[in-house]
């Protein structure tokens, strides 16, 4: 851990480029291989995008999945991609709609609804993607997905455009476009996603984010701490009796302080010195290791 980078760096994504793109910039800026980004964002999309560097992307499956964004909706046409970017299907005029009955439409997606993904997405159909599948002219009956909205909330109504400005916040999985999609279903004119900003992911929020050419600047920025987005979670940190133990892969016993734990729970190991060592999970009375960081031999 301690020879080669290990953190986290926030992008301001700028529109235009994939997340994969973004990724191959940060190689290239800090010379290593092992980076992973946290959370795709469409190209049109901008906003936060969370890299880990090193050792920290073995981190990602603990880290929050809980997105916001906030968001534009052009509502009086649907497309084949459910925002912009794609094939016009329909248009239709929109009604005049009061903040009432917005509300009133809004209110049927907050909470735990099933949600069906856009045609072209990132889901595996029958082993493929699909927007792969899409694309070679097949039309697609996905499957409704359990999504969460934890809060939806408008902005701004600008009758004379038909476009909503929409604050959300939202579990993992959860499609925009979709929302969109079903927004200007549920009014009765149609709608798609006319513009998108991700404004928190993975415990990140705009206010640490860069710009991609800050990677250009020189030297490459500092990295954020591995401890920072896990913040959320307990933790033990090991006494020097324990700490060898750990580094050869061995559970110590489960502390008084986590005795209510439940079992399976995520529990961040810090060393002595307070810095990560690493993963573990509750259960049977101990701590068992899941990432071990410095492991010995």
């Amino acid at each position: 851990m301690a020879d080669q980078p290990c953190g986290f760096l926030v992008l301001d994504k700028p529109a235009g480029l994939t997340s994969h793109t973004c990724v191959g910039r940060v190689r290239r800026a800090y010379g290593l291989k092992r980076v992973g980004h946290g959370g795709t964002l469409d190209p049109a999309v901008t906003g936060v995008l969370p890299i880990a560097l090193g050792a920290a992307t073995r981190l990602l499956p603990y880290l929050s999945g809980d997105k916001a964004y906030q968001g534009t909706v052009q509502l009086g046409l649907t497309t084949s991609t459910d925002d912009l970017e794609g094939e016009v299907l329909s248009r239709g005029p929109v009604p005049a709609l009061g903040e009432a009955a917005l509300e009133a439409a809004l209110a049927r997606f907050r909470g735990a609804i099933e949600q069906v993904p856009p045609q072209v997405s990132a889901v595996h159909v029958d082993g493929q993607r699909a927007y792969a599948r899409v694309r070679r002219g097949e039309r697609l009956e996905l499957a409704a997905r359990p999504v969460t909205l934890h809060s939806l909330e408008l902005l701004g109504w600008d009758p004379g455009t038909g476009q909503l400005e929409l604050a959300l916040r939202c579990s993992a999985g959860t499609y925009v476009r979709a929302l969109a999609r079903d927004l200007g279903a549920a009014l009765g004119c149609g709608g798609a996603l006319a513009r998108l900003r991700r404004t928190e992911a993975l415990g990140f929020s705009l206010e640490q984010a860069m710009p991609l050419e800050a990677l250009e600047a020189g030297a490459p920025p500092a990295l954020l701490d591995p401890l920072l987005p896990l913040a959320g979670l307990a933790q033990h940190r090991l006494t020097a009796a324990e700490q060898d133990g750990w580094r050869c892969g061995r559970a110590p016993a489960l502390p008084a302080h986590l005795a209510g734990l439940a079992a399976d729970m995520p529990v961040v190991v810090l060393d002595p010195d307070g810095n990560l060592a690493g993963m573990a999970r509750s259960g049977e009375g101990l701590l068992q290791p899941k990432l071990v960081l410095d492991a010995a031999g």
